[in-house]
């Protein structure tokens, strides 16, 4: 019976997550609940109120309690890739630092573009107890709390302050999360006071509603317009984001290239858009590309860049491409398709790509062009066979991720961020099956790799729940944050985790390197220590925290220990010595602008700064 007219009293936390949990969304022509469930921390600013709620409505929510708020925002976070933005979950914190926890989360889905809704617990309304317990307080703006500070990582912000007002603000939360374009993390802070507040809630507030994603239709004459300029190139390509991914168009990817002959290069965001025997994948772009890929881009006159922001990884810092190049940007979101004066075609990748396919007719770039890319993607593949051969030169990233790759199956989803491991896993992983590769290069955020791996768990076991996640992490990132190991352990989430122990931060000690300093604070052995420099005991650690753990001391122990992984219960740990200095993928590099001293008392850095100022005179100047 509708609930048209007639009300019920509940209190703003309860009134809130029954609608949540009251929100479904059509994928693939089934019915799902868009809520996954949700992490929580409780404290006294989201237990008594909002826990009180999540309680009667755990069955339709399921909670998990994290060990860190952002960790568990992260875990979130990756739940929302593996669905590819059509579900997504929501995390709570109490108030204070456990809030503050959640804003590295909150860029890291911001800058992504993914769903993220957090619940924060917030200063009582009425401020009759203030100052309370973790307050901080403004002076001059008592309205002020650390809860504002989210504004700039969230793409919908809104404080509670009277329980009507949910009514408005949770669907507009929500709206946000799953509009396309403008996706991204949803912010509502929730005082304490106004969450216990009740109110006279219309029941259609809790009537079922069925979501579903929009698909935006381009504009003809932008279509036509993109046709026109694809018609007159000679030697265009495609640059592949992760837009292609969300809007499940790797189908329409693959047809579109191989109808019209175009190569196809994607970002690290867009890996696994195309498996790796595909012949027209020609590998990864930009910094942590592939030469491949790269000399296309260089020499390319028209880029049709399909779902991608075209941030500086991707563009070399806006020098991969020839200065001439046009481009056009394919993107469901107007800010990005028009980046860098770019013909715009906004609209939905899957609807897109078939439109500018039917306007190009049957026409197909010249065999020429499309035999130099097999030319070099060829040349790439041998090099990447070198780089990954064991014994080739000290244990490095890149045989332990060639190992990984031989061993996994095809439908294990690969997590990695930050660090070395992005560059190393997008240059020498070799897409079994697409959509199976998470590196979080975004926000570029450390710490990443074990909670969104339990996240990506969470939601693969949900599909596929036979299939592995696969975490590539440094000792830096370990040790950042690992406490999702236990996390994993204690809800049944298997994890193979594979730690490559380099001795510090040795990606960030390269690059001080390789800009004429003096290595400093970045390997543990040049840090400021009391004792002599020791490695963490990764097994120990891990086996502390309930799971199952060795360490490997050679390439051939690596294949041994990742078939026992396979058939563990329960998480999984492999440890094992990277090479620092001798270990890494020595090409497919772009140039990289980073800031360096115009006033130096060291001649390396005065070089480097003379090679990078050469550097740029490549650099495409907004045009």
């Amino acid at each position: 019976m509708s609930g048209r007219g007639k009300t019920v009293r509940l209190t703003m936390a309860q009134a809130l997550v029954r609608h949540l949990a009251n929100q479904f969304i059509m994928i693939d022509g089934e019915k799902t609940r868009l809520c996954g469930g949700g992490f929580a921390i409780f404290g006294h600013g989201n237990v008594t109120c909002l826990g009180e709620a999540l309680y009667n409505h755990r069955t339709e929510l399921p909670l998990w309690r994290g060990q860190n708020e952002q960790s568990m925002a992260m875990a979130a976070i990756a739940y929302a890739k593996q669905k590819l933005r059509q579900r997504f979950m929501f995390t709570t914190a109490s108030a204070g630092p456990g809030t503050t926890n959640m804003l590295t989360a909150a860029g890291i889905a911001h800058t992504n573009r993914l769903p993220l809704l957090m619940l924060a617990g917030d200063a009582f309304q009425t401020r009759l107890p203030d100052p309370v317990l973790q307050q901080v307080e403004h002076f001059g703006d008592p309205s002020l709390s650390v809860n504002d500070a989210f504004k700039s990582v969230s793409r919908y912000w809104d404080r509670i302050t009277h329980p009507a007002q949910i009514i408005q603000s949770l669907p507009a939360a929500i709206n946000t999360m799953l509009d396309p374009a403008d996706c991204g993390p949803a912010f509502l802070g929730l005082p304490q006071d106004t969450q216990g507040w009740a109110y006279d809630y219309p029941l259609a507030f809790f009537e079922e509603r069925v979501h579903r994603i929009r698909r935006q239709t381009p504009d003809q004459e932008e279509i036509a317009a993109a046709a026109e300029m694809l018609t007159a190139a000679e030697r265009p390509v495609i640059i592949a984001g992760g837009g292609v991914q969300y809007s499940k168009a790797t189908t329409e990817l693959a047809t579109f290239a191989e109808k019209h002959n175009i190569p196809v290069v994607e970002t690290i965001a867009g890996r696994a858009n195309l498996l790796f025997e595909h012949p027209l994948n020609c590998g990864p772009v930009g910094v942590t590309g592939s030469n491949s890929a790269n000399q296309l881009a260089e020499k390319a006159d028209v880029i049709l860049a399909v779902g991608t922001r075209l941030q500086d990884f991707t563009t070399g810092s806006w020098t991969a491409f020839d200065q001439e190049a046009r481009i056009i940007g394919l993107n469901v979101g107007r800010h990005d398709a028009s980046k860098h004066l770019s013909l715009p075609v906004v609209g939905d990748a899957k609807l897109s790509l078939r439109l500018l396919s039917a306007a190009l007719g049957d026409h197909a770039a010249s065999s020429s062009w499309s035999g130099f890319a097999a030319d070099e993607r060829a040349a790439w593949n041998h090099y990447v066979d070198e780089n990954i051969r064991p014994g080739n030169r000290p244990m490095s990233y890149a045989q332990v991720i060639g190992v990984v790759n031989e061993l996994c199956d095809p439908r294990d989803r690969v997590v990695a961020a930050a660090g070395g491991l992005p560059a190393e896993v997008t240059a020498n992983w070799r897409t079994k099956s697409l959509g199976t590769v998470d590196v979080e290069f975004g926000f570029s955020c450390m710490g990443y790799e074990i909670s969104g791996g339990w996240g990506a768990r969470i939601a693969q076991q949900e599909d596929e729940p036979e299939r592995e996640t696969i975490i590539f992490t440094g000792d830096g990132s370990y040790l950042m944050l690992n406490s999702d190991i236990y996390s994993s352990v204690l809800s049944g989430k298997k994890l193979i985790v594979v730690v490559c122990d380099n001795g510090g931060f040795a990606v960030i000690n390269k690059l001080q390197n390789n800009t004429g300093n003096v290595s400093f604070n970045n390997l543990i052995k040049d840090c400021n220590l009391a004792v002599e420099p020791f490695a963490v005991d990764f097994e120990a650690h891990a086996r502390a925290m309930g799971a199952n753990a060795e360490t490997v001391e050679s390439i051939a122990a690596l294949k041994e220990a990742f078939e026992r992984a396979k058939t563990s219960d329960r998480t999984y740990v492999i440890s094992l010595k990277v090479d620092a200095f001798e270990g890494w993928t020595q090409e497919g590099h772009t140039w990289w602008e980073t800031g360096i001293p115009a006033v130096t008392d060291r001649k390396e850095i005065d070089a480097a700064r003379k090679d990078s100022e050469e550097s740029r005179r490549k650099q495409r100047q907004g045009v």
